[in-house]
């Protein structure tokens, strides 16, 4: 299975594992972590989830050769980034977490780092857009020009900045991200569930209204840039490769 699950007591840990490509997202991971989520969520006993790619990286995000596959009815793409949360799922990344993977990172509730970790919005150097949420959760969790220059330029937001802009919650020494989520899920975990639960709820409906203009911008600026020669040029050449060559349509 492409992802694992292991119960700690009231703790899932949920673990990416397809290593081979940097946990990049075909069809297979997106229904597989779609249905971890739904699992983790269905069961009673369960009362906070650990998101984690391993110990060298998080997730490169969508698999260009592959794809993603479609977005699933609960979870939406990835099967996470567009689900709304019903119980607190905390994102641990050592490594990369690019593009689909920084924006599965966004799409939790509570965001812990090594040091080595970093975050990227990468798309424009592929002639694409954020997708799955970047465009306006980026600009959520960080100050706006910030998440604007992420979306620009691409450029890798290393862990320690992160943390001080407020986007990492805990930042931990190289290998450490995992037992410090656990660390941190274990404490919510002793809290009174349902406060928990009514707690995530009204932040959750707080900025749902915006969300929902968000996708509205999002599948706009995406339906233009899919279908233009810059997108054909900028996979094709990722997968070549080779520098793009850009037309600016």
């Amino acid at each position: 299975m492409p992802v694992h699950i292991d119960q700690q007591g009231p703790v899932a840990v949920l673990t990416l594992d397809r290593p081979e490509k940097r946990n990049a997202f075909d069809g297979a991971l997106t229904a597989a972590l779609d249905a971890a989520l739904n699992a983790f969520e269905d069961e009673p006993a369960l009362r906070v989830a650990v998101l984690t790619g391993g110990t060298q990286f998080f997730s490169a995000g969508t698999d260009v050769v592959a794809w993603a596959g479609e977005p699933t009815p609960r979870g939406g793409p990835y099967g996470i980034a567009g689900r709304r949360l019903q119980k607190p799922v905390i994102a641990a990344v050592e490594g990369i977490a690019a593009g689909g993977g920084f924006e599965i990172a966004l799409s939790t509730s509570l965001i812990v780092a090594s040091r080595t970790a970093s975050f990227s919005l990468p798309e424009v150097g592929l002639g694409l857009i954020a997708e799955c949420g970047g465009l306006f959760r980026g600009p959520r969790a960080l100050p706006l020009n910030i998440a604007r220059e992420l979306l620009l330029t691409g450029a890798p937001l290393g862990a320690e900045r992160a943390h001080a802009l407020g986007l990492v919650n805990r930042l931990t020494e190289p290998g450490r991200a995992l037992p410090e989520a656990l660390a941190l899920a274990r404490q919510i975990a002793e809290r009174a569930p349902l406060a928990v639960r009514e707690t995530l709820a009204a932040l959750e409906q707080l900025y749902a209204d915006n969300d929902e203009r968000g996708w509205a911008l999002t599948q706009a600026a995406k339906i233009v840039v899919r279908e233009s020669a810059d997108a054909r040029e900028g996979v094709a050449a990722f997968k070549e490769r080779r520098a793009p060559r850009w037309q600016g349509r």
